[in-house]
């Protein structure tokens, strides 16, 4: 035999080897794959900017500093026409977090009692639940969003015939308007005694924790934290001499003037996604219940402990397990939902840099990359965080 067959020979034999080992032939695979898709996103992104030249266009995300030259009707920082399209972004982005942080806290508050009135042994809210459930997870979330939106704006006073609380907070169908608080210098002093309670809490509980495991003394840690978050900031706040003003809304012609305002849009969007994810939430808490052995109930019965007190000290620990993996989805789609908000109007990431941003640059592909890139960060981190939070309530296992 040659030299070169041999050599052909061992080369085979070392390939067959190589493959039949089972870790090398798993990164072999994933190398393979990933090459795969790195090449197929390759020619389509070669393939659209190809396309995008044939029609006069480029592949640019200086469009970004140009001035926006659109008004945006909520902003929870300064905005003007003037500002460029990328902090038009920032703003609708900061839009889509507030609804989504006060969707999620809302529907996870309802989701739970709902969950709980399920299982309640009350026929009335029983069945009040159930109906509650099975109306809203049945009707899509969109409607939802345009039922209660209508709502508010047809039924609630117009400014001039506004309902309002001690002359200082008032209701019409233009939204809620309330005093806004004007911080002086002095206030970051209070911020920072916050922080400072805030910290000084988690330190605390550990410790307190530290002390009850080695010799069993126990600290009042609620009523120390309670003063550390609430009472160290608000003797600063006294000290500084009071160092805040508020802006009280006044009438003028057609609308009100000064405060902030909670726009209907804004109201209806989280209402809507609120009470439409706290029907799915329901039935996980429900479920996560039952699956806790009912030998619990009846242990901690034996005890002399209430009914509530079970619920709350045994049955729901234990049903967090199976509750927190199907929520996480549940915050997921309550966040992705927030989208639809474009549909009455409120100006989140999609509407202002996906919409307005997108018709007056011709941009399609830049907006939209952004636009999903924002999404999918925003997702992996909330999963992040609750596998976290999965992981840290996991049972411990010998």
């Amino acid at each position: 035999m040659s030299t070169t067959a041999l050599d052909d020979t061992q080369n085979r034999s070392s390939l067959a080897k190589l493959w039949n080992n089972r870790e090398a032939r798993s990164v072999i695979l994933q190398i393979l794959t990933m090459t795969l898709l790195i090449g197929f996103f390759a020619f389509i992104l070669t393939n659209a900017v190809a396309n995008l030249a044939a029609v006069g266009k480029t592949f640019s995300y200086d469009f970004l500093f140009e001035p926006a030259s659109y008004d945006i009707n909520q902003t929870l920082i300064p905005y003007t026409s003037r500002d460029t399209h990328l902090w038009a972004g920032i703003v609708g982005l900061l839009n889509t977090g507030l609804v989504a942080i006060c969707g999620v806290i809302m529907a996870t508050i309802l989701g739970f009692i709902l969950g709980v009135m399920r299982l309640s042994p009350n026929f009335l809210l029983n069945k009040i639940s159930y109906c509650f459930i099975e109306f809203t997870r049945n009707v899509p979330v969109l409607l939802h969003i345009l039922l209660i939106h209508g709502l508010l704006v047809h039924s609630l006073p117009r400014p001039k015939q506004a309902q309002s609380v001690a002359d200082m907070f008032f209701l019409s169908n233009r939204g809620v308007f309330a005093p806004k608080p004007i911080m002086e210098d002095l206030f970051y002093a209070v911020i920072v005694a916050f922080i400072i309670g805030v910290g000084f809490t988690i330190w605390f509980r550990r410790y307190a924790k530290r002390i009850q495991e080695a010799t069993g003394k126990i600290y009042p840690v609620f009523l120390i934290s309670l003063g550390a978050i609430i009472g160290f900031p608000v003797i600063v706040f006294l000290i500084t001499g009071l160092p805040l003003q508020w802006e009280i809304p006044e009438f003028q012609r057609f609308n009100f003037q000064g405060g902030m305002v909670i726009l209907p849009e804004f109201m209806a969007l989280w209402l809507a996604l609120s009470l439409y994810t706290a029907a799915f939430i329901g039935e996980i808490v429900r479920a996560g219940i039952t699956s806790v052995s009912h030998g619990q109930w009846e242990a901690a019965g034996a005890l002399g402990i209430k009914r509530s007190r079970i619920l709350n000290l045994v049955i729901i620990p234990q049903a967090m397990r199976v509750i927190i993996p199907p929520l996480t989805s549940q915050y997921l789609n309550l966040t992705k939902n927030s989208s639809l908000a474009i549909a009455i109007g409120y100006m989140d990431i999609v509407a202002t840099l996906g919409g307005i941003s997108l018709m007056q640059t011709g941009k399609e592909m830049e907006t939209m990359i952004l636009v999903i890139a924002v999404y999918l960060t925003i997702s992996l981190l909330i999963s992040a965080f609750m596998n976290w939070y999965n992981k840290r309530i996991k049972l411990v296992e010998r």
